[in-house]
């Protein structure tokens, strides 16, 4: 028998290209276009050899009191990790060990599937409605726990929090994970809830709205019940996830709010900007509460579309999967980024 016959195999999640060429406009990974606090670059600035040369806190104290102060909740509420996606692959690891499967839509974060492939959860994909919005009564059925975007990816579709205290009520017997990756643009996130359900779990990233996607930042808020059976789990395999300078830069992000405020508010004026302009091209799209948009237009495929694009050194999201292969996600950037992308979306559509 050969080795191979005892290898995991998967397939894996593949990210937005990164390219490695001058003088592109990067719309494709939801990126903030916008730099991180001022106060980031000064803990940059201020980075001495130390920051490298001993073990990071296990505890993240620095980032994890941090976030406790900005959201409310007590440190022992806070789950930290290298991006929000350790911090879900820590979650299923943790939470979804169950013979029942784990649900989440048909249309969402790739990921999901994959995590459960590698960690061998059971799963069933539930499928969105046709304008994209889950059914609350699609979740009321025998489970071995929940997970969902809000708002949606790749959609950008946010269901109102009355949704998911729906489905919450109706699994209390399952921990029900809610994604918040892209909450700050103009979403309410449902971190209010975890007041009534010790089984919701919060998740959150500062690769978004706070421009650190480089720096692999994620977090979880919930019970204290459940941020210790995560801590328990991560304990376990790696206790220095996080770097004494990550949890510093995360630190600073939070501490200038205003400035959060600025740049979020930035995106959101020109999203609805763009939501417009696409409009006026023939686009159509569901109501996006998220830095992207997916867009469709009647007469020209999207893989064209996105074809046509790269080629001006453009570069949007497409997928060829079932029910989203006519959609383009469209990361928004600055105004003049989206004009450059309206230029050359406006030419195409001519030919």
């Amino acid at each position: 028998m050969s080795w191979e016959a005892n290898v995991r195999r998967v397939v894996p999640y593949t990210p937005g290209e990164q390219p490695k060429i001058d003088g592109i406009i990067k719309l494709n990974t939801n990126e903030n276009p916008y730099p991180p606090a001022p106060g980031v670059a000064e803990v940059l600035r201020q980075t001495d050899s130390t920051l490298l040369r001993l073990y990071p806190d296990p505890d993240a104290k620095v980032l994890v009191d941090a976030l406790a102060e900005t959201y409310s909740v007590k440190p022992s509420q806070v789950f930290v990790g290298v991006g929000s996606d350790d911090v879900l692959s820590m979650a299923f690891m943790t939470f979804f060990n169950g013979e029942k499967p784990v649900l989440f839509p048909d249309v969402t974060y790739s990921f999901y599937d994959v995590w459960a492939e590698v960690h061998r959860i059971p799963y069933q994909t539930i499928p969105l409605t046709e304008d994209w919005h889950i059914r609350a009564e699609d979740y009321k059925r025998e489970n071995g726990g929940i997970v969902f975007p809000n708002p949606n990816a790749p959609t950008g579709v946010l269901e109102p929090l009355s949704l998911i205290e729906e489905i919450l009520q109706a699994n209390s017997n399952s921990v029900v994970i809610v994604d918040e990756a892209y909450i700050d643009f103009g979403g309410t996130s449902c971190l209010p809830l975890l007041e009534k359900y010790e089984n919701l779990l919060v998740v959150q990233t500062f690769s978004k709205s706070r421009s650190l996607a480089g720096m692999r930042i994620g977090f979880a808020i919930g019970s204290e019940k459940l941020i210790q059976y995560l801590n328990d789990v991560k304990f376990s395999i790696n206790s220095y996830t996080m770097t004494r300078l990550a949890c510093l830069c995360g630190a600073a992000a939070l501490a200038d709010r205003a400035y959060f405020k600025m740049t979020t508010q930035k995106i959101i004026a020109t999203r609805e900007a763009a939501k417009q302009r696409l409009s006026a091209m023939g686009f159509t799209f569901p109501d996006a509460y998220s830095n992207f948009l997916f867009v469709s237009h009647p007469e020209r495929p999207a893989e064209e579309l996105f074809r046509e694009l790269k080629q001006r050194k453009i570069f949007v999201r497409y997928w060829n999967k079932r029910r989203i292969d006519d959609s383009l996600r469209i990361t928004i950037g600055t105004p003049e980024q989206m004009e450059l992308l309206y230029a050359a979306l406006e030419e195409t559509l001519r030919k």
